[in-house]
């Protein structure tokens, strides 16, 4: 096997992502604060921040003066250099978020989508009324756009063909979707976009290995190993809502029988709920979101209902053998559940994942590892796959080499 051999210029590359990084987390800081936070030399972190000066990435925000020496220029990222926008294609909605280039967000709009009609022109049409509500509300046009990240549900091989693991039809037909759109677009799966969102906004700063599991319709995990998105020989790493979870199992729409998605995704939650009381209202909503919401809401003390909190305690035991696989596989500093489903019952949840983990985990894997909810909120799969379109960016400005998918 060929080892690819890391240049100066990817050194380099990587030495200006690791210092883009620190300065998104401080929000403002000094170069002697980023050598310090990146581990770089004082004379590597110079020369970086001059790079990104001239490129009008960063900023110098203001004088700061101590008790002793001169004063010190602290540093922000240019939120001015242009506008940056994420797009959710969901199974339910696709959500449009337009961010300034510092990454903090703007202006966000949804548009809802009937989860059973997969048609790729209605898809298209979506994510199109979806930018342009959003740019509108942003007070944003086209031309200050640097970057249009849009994440669809199912893998991508090389970038470009269409996913063997649950399907999305729009996956045949990126060509159109870019010209309609008329913009420099990248288009990554979700998964390798809260990994994103996690490594740059969430546990990321803190662990250099994680796992974020995505629970709603589909279920995955985001993996980072040593500070770098898995995406595994042809991107389809984390698809792990796929993987067995029970022999001769439920059947999953994917095709096979006993998948951890068919369990616990939001479909599978529901079959589980109608095994316990057939009769119960809930076993029939329509529209997945709506359901989980409900569920919710009936766990409300002082009367929690009785099915669906035992509904809750199984979908746990799934949830909990699941990640125990992934733990072994892995071995993470950290585990986050994020998504619409974990938001609703996270709390719920959590601790009795906690303790399945910990019983099925090999050896002392699980001893002392967290399992929280995500702090990255809002929308992770819009944060992170316009983060991807920044990194982008940098890459067609030259200032990137390194950790860039190809655009679109």
């Amino acid at each position: 096997m060929a080892v690819t051999r890391r240049t100066s210029r990817d050194i380099r590359s990587e030495s200006r992502l690791d210092v883009l990084h620190a300065l998104l987390a401080a929000g403002e800081a000094s170069r002697g604060d980023l050598a310090a936070e990146t581990g770089l030399s004082n004379a590597t972190v110079a020369t970086v921040v001059s790079d990104l000066l001239e490129g009008g990435i960063v900023t110098e925000a203001r004088l700061t003066s101590g008790r002793i020496g001169r004063p010190t220029t602290t540093l922000r990222l240019n939120g001015n250099r242009g506008r940056i926008v994420g797009v959710d294609v969901a199974e339910t909605y696709v959500r449009a978020t337009v961010f300034d280039s510092a990454l903090d967000e703007l202006f966000s709009a949804e548009v809802a989508t009937d989860e059973h009609d997969r048609d790729p022109d209605s898809v298209i049409d979506g994510i199109v009324r979806a930018l342009d509500t959003a740019l509108e509300g942003a007070h944003a046009t086209r031309d200050e756009v640097l970057g249009l990240g849009i994440s669809l549900p199912g893998g991508m091989q090389r970038w470009a063909e269409v996913s063997l693991v649950v399907p999305n039809p729009t996956w045949h037909h990126v060509d159109r979707l870019r010209e309609r759109i008329d913009l420099p677009i990248v288009v990554d799966n979700p998964l390798k976009a809260i990994a994103t969102a996690e490594l740059w906004f969430g546990e990321g700063r803190r662990h250099k290995s994680m796992i974020t599991v995505n629970l709603g319709t589909g279920v995955g995990a985001g993996i980072v190993l040593e500070g770098t998105i898995l995406r595994g020989a042809q991107n389809y790493a984390g698809e792990w809502g796929h993987s067995l979870l029970a022999i001769d199992g439920r059947r999953c729409r994917c095709g096979r029988n006993g998948c951890v998605e068919a369990y616990v995704g939001a479909a599978g939650i529901q079959q589980t709920l109608a095994a316990i009381a057939p009769e119960h209202r809930l076993a029939s909503e329509h529209m997945q979101r709506e359901f989980i919401e409900a569920l919710a809401a009936a766990l409300a003390p002082p009367a929690p209902d009785p099915a669906v909190t035992e509904t809750i305690e199984r979908t746990a035991r799934y949830l909990g053998s699941a990640i125990a696989d992934l733990v072994a596989i892995v071995n993470p500093e950290m585990i986050t559940l994020t998504g619409w489903t974990a938001w609703a019952l996270g709390d719920h949840l959590v601790p009795a994942v906690r303790r399945r983990v910990m019983r099925e985990a090999p050896g002392d894997a699980a001893a002392d590892l967290p399992i929280e909810v995500s702090t990255v909120r809002g929308n992770s799969v819009a944060t992170g796959i316009a983060t991807i379109a920044l990194e982008r960016f940098l890459g067609d400005v030259g200032l990137v080499t390194t950790r860039v998918p190809t655009a679109l």
